[in-house]
């Protein structure tokens, strides 16, 4: 059925509101009008949608919207920002999943496509199932209801075979249409089994490259659908989402100098003892800490995953305007792959009201290190392991990393002296220039804010 004008156009027009609002989100200053724009091109396209001729089924869908708005209302209003990586993750998993969905309605009506539509068709089931399931997983992992990595034996031969079992059955699914209800729904199982499969041994330092991949995965699907279906807001609008997500995920492998595969099909782990550390960790007070930096010139605090447990960005906020207005430089400093999502502390930080013109990339920031009177690092431990330059045993080996040994004091906010994901002790905590300051960041922050206005 060839749609109206009208119809294709208000479509077009909002995959290009899409593409402005994602541009917008390339920064923090105009990330939040990025997605008000990118709302409205949504909007857009669902009324262009009921402008369809001989459209059926007017009151489901309008159910269905109110349904799934109105949850998404909801959620919004209660979640924390600290659970801003789960909610990200299992909005991916809901658009694979909706990806999926649209593909076995098509199948279902058993009407007959053309190859390349059977083909994109039955792709993006296959990558909208993966990314469904492996997103639920993701999400649980976040949300604390799986406490740990699942590892089947021979997990890497199982993935293999699942996956070549999934694209077996696709094949069959794409040479046998119209297709047998059984042979479908043989392939949606294997696909969604291997969602779960693949992610369930990966750990939650690897979260972040995971929950950007399966944001590829979902964008690509919702494309091929749109393909399907004729629609090109889905097509311009996935394919664009699927691009950017590709890229971040390149992005954020390289940031731990680990392959995709490496991170998908190897648990992080060492693979030696490791170079022996000399020194003793050493203890400081939240007074002497606050000392340290109340009576520094520079100060560059490196925010990791411990901060948003602590739900402690606002009292760290706070800390630094107390320092400011005592004449300190405070910059903070944040890796790549800090916390549980792309993004994570600067979300965390722009939401307790630090400044976009404080807060610095690995890149940007790592030169001046040298130059800082002190590094005040609030629960992160990989990111800051100078282990990752010498030590070849080391799983981190060769991850760029934040500088902060190299500033003349380091100060460690740590609510104990566990190791970190890797599993290999951090180098920093036993440098003579390192002292630890131990407790949960919140109480602590606390308590040198209060130091801090003792001193004037």
């Amino acid at each position: 059925m060839t749609l109206p004008l009208y119809v294709q156009g208000a479509w077009f027009g909002g995959a290009l509101l899409f593409i402005v609002g994602l541009k917008g989100m390339s920064s923090p200053a105009s990330a939040r009008r990025g997605i008000v724009v990118a709302g409205y091109g949504m909007l857009l396209a669902i009324a262009a949608t009921f402008l369809i001729p001989g459209l059926q089924n007017l009151a489901l869908i309008a159910l269905a919207l109110a349904i799934g708005g109105g949850g998404a209302w909801l959620s919004a209003q209660k979640v924390k920002m600290t659970d801003m990586p789960q909610m990200v993750a299992i909005y991916n998993g809901m658009g694979g999943g909706a990806a999926a969905a649209i593909a076995a309605v098509e199948f279902a009506k058993g009407d007959t496509h053309g190859l390349v539509a059977t083909t994109l068709a039955t792709l993006g089931a296959l990558i909208g199932a993966v990314s469904f399931t492996g997103s639920c997983v993701a999400w649980a992992k976040l949300q604390g209801v799986l406490k740990k990595a699942w590892r089947l034996p021979a997990q890497n031969a199982v993935n293999v075979l699942l996956a070549l079992l999934s694209l077996g059955l696709g094949l069959a699914v794409i040479g046998l249409a119209p297709q047998q209800p059984e042979l479908v729904i043989a392939f949606f199982v294997v696909a969604l089994v291997l969602g779960l499969v693949v992610t369930l041994p990966i750990g939650g330092a690897d979260m972040p490259v995971v929950i950007s991949l399966f944001n590829a995965f979902t964008g690509l699907a919702v494309g091929f659908e749109g393909y399907v279906l004729g629609n090109p807001a889905l097509i311009i609008a996935g394919i664009v989402v699927g691009a950017a997500g590709t890229l971040l995920t390149q992005l954020m492998a390289k940031a731990m100098n680990r392959p995709l595969s490496n991170i998908l099909f190897t648990p992080m782990v060492a693979s030696g003892p490791g170079e022996a550390i000399s020194g003793t960790m050493k203890e400081v007070g939240a007074i002497d800490a606050a000392a340290m930096m109340r009576y520094a010139a520079k100060v560059i605090i490196v925010p990791g995953y411990g901060m948003a447990v602590a739900h402690a960005q606002h009292k760290v906020w706070e800390m630094t305007s107390i320092l400011e207005e005592a004449g300190v430089e405070v910059k903070f400093a944040i890796h790549p792959v800090a916390g549980r999502m792309p993004g994570h502390m600067n979300v965390l930080l722009a939401e307790a009201g630090v400044p976009y013109d404080k807060i610095f990339d690995l890149e940007e920031i790592n030169a001046e290190f040298g130059q800082a009177d002190v590094a005040l690092v609030i629960g992160a431990n990989d990111v800051v392991n100078p282990s990752a330059r010498t030590d070849k045993a080391s799983p981190i080996y060769g991850m760029p990393i934040l500088d902060a040994d190299k500033a003349q004091n380091v100060i460690v906010i740590k609510r104990g002296k566990g190791t970190g994901y890797s599993g290999v002790e951090n180098a920093l905590f036993y440098t003579d220039n390192c002292r630890m300051l131990y407790g949960d960041a919140q109480p602590m922050a606390g308590e040198i804010i209060q130091h801090l206005k003792s001193m004037g």
